[in-house]
C-alpha cells in the first residue's frame, strides 16, 4: 500500500489565543479586543486591516509585546510572551522582532548607515562578517546603498522609511511589525515603500505584519486579517483586490 505524502506543516511566526484587552474599569471600561484567535504564517506578508477604533493597533501592540493583554496568550517565534519578565521581553523584542513606524523614528544626528546598525549596537553585537553581509544584502534590496552617508534630514520621506525598514531587517528578526508605514507618505513614496516590504518577503524570506486602514496598502499582502469591533471578522488568503473590495463593502452594509 502506497502511503499518501503528509501535508506540509504550516509554520506560524505569531499566534494569539483568546486574546482580550480592556481599558478602564466599571462603566467606563472599553473592550479593544474581544477573544481574538489568530495564526500568522511565517514567510508571508500579512495586513491587519480595519477602521479607526477597530482594535487593529492594539492587536499589533499585544502581538509585538509592546502591550500586555488583559487575558489570553501570545506566542511569537515559538515563545510564549507571558512566560518572560520585563528584562527578558525587552531582550526578545530587540533580537527577534523588528518595528517600522509611521513616523520613521530615525535618530537625526546619525547617518542612515548608523541608524540601520543601531539595533546591533544596542544588542552589543559586533558587526562581523555575517552582520556586514546582512547589512549589504538589506540595503541593496531596499535600494539605499547610495544614501547611507546621509542624515535623515537629507533624505525624502520614502527614503527615510526605507532606512527604517532596513533597520528593522538587519538583525534577521522572526517577524517585522509595520504600523501604518505609509501614513506620512505621498502616493509615490507609499507605493515605493510597499514594494520594498513586498520584496523583503519575496527575496529575504521575511515575515511582515502590517497594520493599515488603506485598501491600496492591504492589496500588497498575501493575507489580510479584517478586524471589526475588537474581533477578527475575516482572514483572507491571497484575496486579490476584488475580494478586498467585496469584504469592505460587506462590512459597510
Amino acid at each position: 500500500m502506497i502511503e499518501k505524502p503528509s501535508a506540509p506543516t504550516v509554520q506560524y511566526a505569531a499566534t494569539a489565543r483568546d486574546l482580550t484587552k480592556a481599558f478602564g474599569r466599571g462603566d467606563n471600561q472599553v473592550h479593544a479586543l474581544r477573544g481574538v484567535n489568530l495564526h500568522l504564517p511565517a514567510g508571508r506578508f500579512t495586513a491587519i486591516m480595519g477602521p479607526s477604533g477597530s482594535g487593529k493597533s492594539t492587536l499589533m501592540h499585544c502581538l509585538a509585546g509592546l502591550d500586555q493583554a488583559t487575558s489570553g496568550e501570545v506566542t511569537v517565534d515559538g515563545v510564549r510572551l507571558v512566560d518572560m519578565d520585563d528584562t527578558a521581553l525587552t531582550r526578545f523584542r530587540r533580537e527577534r522582532i523588528g518595528f517600522v513606524f509611521q513616523s520613521f523614528n530615525l535618530l537625526p544626528m546619525l547617518t542612515a548607515a548608523q541608524n540601520i546598525r543601531l539595533p546591533l549596537e544596542l544588542a552589543g553585537r559586533r558587526v562581523g562578517r555575517a552582520e556586514q553581509e546582512r547589512f549589504d544584502e538589506v540595503t541593496s534590496v531596499l535600494g539605499i546603498t547610495d544614501r547611507l552617508d546621509h542624515l535623515p534630514s537629507e533624505l525624502s520621506g520614502g527614503q527615510q522609511q526605507r532606512v527604517a525598514i532596513a533597520r528593522a531587517l538587519v538583525t534577521r528578526p522572526a517577524i517585522v511589525f509595520a504600523d501604518e508605514p505609509t501614513g506620512n507618505l505621498d502616493s509615490t513614496a507609499s507605493t515605493e515603500v510597499l514594494d520594498f516590504l513586498r520584496t523583503s518577503v519575496r527575496e529575504l524570506g521575511q515575515t511582515v505584519v502590517m497594520v493599515t486602514h488603506e485598501l491600496d496598502a492591504a492589496a500588497y499582502a498575501d493575507d489580510v486579517v479584517v478586524i471589526a469591533d475588537g474581533r477578527v471578522r475575516n482572514h483572507l488568503v491571497d484575496p486579490g483586490r476584488e475580494a478586498l473590495v467585496a469584504e469592505l463593502a460587506g462590512r459597510a452594509a
